[in-house]
């Protein structure tokens, strides 16, 4: 476990506790991984006897097996690889990310990954607002700035890995599309781990939130995911509903202060969280979030040294009770 240094006027007490909930942190994780954390040209135990794969951050030198890079050693079948522990986005097939749109192109939105390339887009794997599957046309590309515009921040699935290195998007399903009520954060890619869940909605506090493999984290308002089939049926009822549509939108247009300040809540919690070098889940969050409220800090306190501590000891305490388990 790698734990930054941070930038923050400490006190000397709470430098002394700070230093103490690292090393209680360190300790553990040194203890749980001893045998998987290694730094470059550490020994990666292995069994010759059976035949083994040499992956990326290794390389065998005089019959033994040596790492070239640091970070924690995995095993998939009999390839041996290191995976660093500090390193830019390496996207996969069917990884949630969220993005800005930096350009609307021909047939396509050119999207901000926070990659060393940008996503593309294209208007033929993105759903249509009205919910229907149908062939694009021309009405459609000239339309295509009434879906997205620039600096909109959307939410898409990564289709295909081109030979270049670009990443082809779709967002074929209604819970993927413009992220709107809330803000975008960025942690680095390391702190956001593949799982099976990356849409959570955290229903004591309304808010929605996306954590995209990227590192780029969506904190909303929640939204309901339509049902494309309701769409359809609602368009057919366009005509009732006109006059009671103008003060609908108004209603919707609006944010509940609560609202907002949940979002601002969570989204201090996530940079308290980057800021420690710990890795963002729901549950941390989520914890961050009650610790704050528990010990009654303001949202704009919450980036003060001493919350900053009031995590870590929290955080070394937690992993212990876990371990006791």
């Amino acid at each position: 476990m790698m734990m930054r240094k941070l930038q923050l006027p400490f006190t000397q007490t709470q430098k002394v506790r700070y230093e103490r909930a690292i090393e209680r942190l360190q300790s553990l994780s040194s203890t749980a991984n001893s045998d998987a954390s290694v730094i470059v040209t550490d020994s990666i135990p292995v069994n010759h006897e059976d035949a083994f794969l040499k992956g990326h951050g290794t390389s065998e030198v005089d019959g033994e097996l040596l790492a070239t890079v640091c970070g924690v050693v995995e095993r998939v079948d009999k390839l041996v690889y290191v995976r660093t522990l500090r390193a830019r986005y390496k996207p996969e097939v069917g990884d949630i990310v969220v993005g800005r749109v930096i350009e609307v192109a021909q047939k396509r939105w050119r999207v901000e990954l926070n990659f060393t390339q940008d996503g593309v887009l294209m208007l033929s794997s993105m759903n249509m607002p009205d919910g229907s599957q149908r062939r694009r046309t021309s009405v459609d590309e000239l339309n295509m700035r009434n879906i997205f515009v620039e600096h909109d921040v959307v939410c898409a699935e990564v289709r295909s890995i081109q030979h270049d290195g670009s990443l082809q998007l779709h967002a074929r399903s209604q819970k993927y599309g413009k992220l709107e009520k809330g803000q975008l954060l960025k942690v680095d890619p390391y702190l956001v781990k593949r799982s099976k869940h990356h849409f959570h909605y955290i229903e004591s506090l309304g808010i929605d939130l996306i954590i995209g493999c990227n590192g780029f984290i969506w904190v909303g308002e929640h939204v309901e995911v339509r049902d494309p089939v309701m769409m359809i049926d609602d368009d057919q009822k366009d005509d009732e509903m006109m006059i009671s549509s103008s003060s609908t939108k108004e209603q919707q247009s609006h944010t509940p202060l609560e609202t907002r300040q949940n979002i601002c809540r969570i989204g201090n919690a996530i940079r308290v969280l980057s800021n420690l070098g710990f890795t963002v889940t729901v549950e941390v969050i989520t914890e961050t979030v009650n610790l704050s409220n528990s010990k009654n800090v303001d949202i704009y306190d919450m980036l003060e040294s001493e919350f900053h501590v009031m995590v870590a000891e929290t955080e070394a305490d937690r992993r212990r009770e876990k371990r006791k388990k």
